[in-house]
């Protein structure tokens, strides 16, 4: 069979790019290494719960278009994120809204909370931040830093907030009105159905093969032919890690389904910021389509280091890992007929619209 493009990886850039190929009437074979489509975003029914399997996804955009765009493929619910955090004994909204500063200190009016915030970043006379701690510090004050994000974020890097450089936390946006919604982007939801739906048919009509690796695929004798291959995969992996590795971050996800329990702890989310407590979160599926069944599921999320042959999920893109993707980006540069996309061919972490961007502006190159 002559394909005029073979992509690897049927994540969420590999099927839109494969999609608007097949509509502009370019045959492609997506392969993917896993035993099912969707990458990171696939979602499995866990009796009639939409379990995230790789952590929580809440679509959100500023983006009407690419709005518009992902509601061709799913109908979208209302939800929106609005976690809360563990901290001992204590329970925080997030984002660090009014709900958060009264909870923490007794206050009512964003006057108060701008005071008490000032006046301890002020007591702390951080003028130019040498590291993470210094930066957050520098932001939030030491309530908030040592509640909310010191124990969070060492448990997410796997070091100190001392060892972690200040690029990682460029900003600790304060809200002061008593609005829990994380994000600030008109569109947001969750696709009533799972995820899982959407990839299936961005992908309807276009040849998939499971459970097989690019290295895998180009090894076995075949007849296949192809003019151009899109690459999602981790671009130093393609490259025999030639230069050396490329750093990320793991995660570990364990489940568990709770039967009996109709509500286990009455949110989507659920941040636990003690360093002492070894996952960072809980996430409570249900809660996320407003279900009301008997059951329940639950996930542990446990941050990890990444090694060769885990599942990278986090570039850390810090100035050395950067300077080294730079060189491997003028590898990829030289590569005939091969284009690298998403978050592993890219080297950087991207929101679900801006996936859809990428490859929705990627696609159009290629057409032009």
């Amino acid at each position: 069979m002559k394909y005029d493009y073979l992509i690897v990886g049927s994540g969420l850039f590999g099927a839109v790019f494969a999609h608007e190929m097949k509509q502009a009437g370019r045959k492609c074979l997506v392969i993917d290494r896993r035993p099912h489509v969707a990458g990171n975003i696939y979602t499995e029914d866990r009796n009639g719960i939409q379990v995230h399997k790789y952590g929580a996804h809440i679509f959100h955009t500023s983006d009407r278009r690419i709005w518009e765009y992902v509601n061709r493929f799913a109908e979208f619910n209302h939800y929106i994120n609005s976690p809360v955090a563990v901290w001992k004994d204590e329970l925080y909204n997030l984002p660090f809204n009014m709900n958060t500063f009264s909870r923490m200190w007794g206050i009512r009016t964003p006057a108060e909370a701008k005071e008490k915030i000032a006046h301890q970043i002020s007591a702390l006379n951080i003028s130019e931040p040498k590291n993470l701690e210094e930066q957050a510090l520098s932001k939030v004050g030491r309530d908030v830093y040592e509640k909310l994000v010191k124990g969070y974020t060492e448990k997410q890097w796997g070091r100190s907030c001392r060892e972690l450089p200040t690029f990682i936390i460029r900003r600790l946006p304060l809200r002061f009105t008593y609005d829990n919604n994380y994000f600030s982007d008109p569109y947001q939801g969750i696709p009533k159905g799972g995820y899982t739906q959407i990839v299936e048919k961005l992908l309807e009509g276009i040849p998939v093969k499971l459970g097989v690796s690019y290295r895998e695929f180009c090894a076995a004798e075949r007849e296949d032919t192809f003019d151009r291959v899109l690459y999602t995969g981790m671009i130093d992996e393609y490259f025999d890690y030639c230069l050396g590795e490329l750093q990320y971050r793991s995660l570990r996800f364990e489940e568990q389904t709770l039967e009996g329990c109709e509500n286990y702890q009455g949110n989507a989310v659920v941040n636990y910021t003690e360093r002492e407590i070894p996952y960072t979160r809980i996430i409570e599926h249900k809660h996320f389509e407003f279900g009301t069944g008997p059951d329940t599921v639950i996930t542990r999320e446990y941050p990890a280091e990444w090694h060769r042959g885990d599942e990278p999920y986090y570039p850390i893109n810090d100035e050395t890992n950067d300077a080294l993707y730079a060189e491997y980006k003028k590898l990829a540069d030289r590569e005939k007929n091969v284009l690298f996309g998403g978050r592993l061919g890219g080297y950087r972490y991207y929101d679900m619209d801006k996936v859809i961007a990428s490859a929705l502006e990627m696609a159009q190159r290629e057409l032009a």
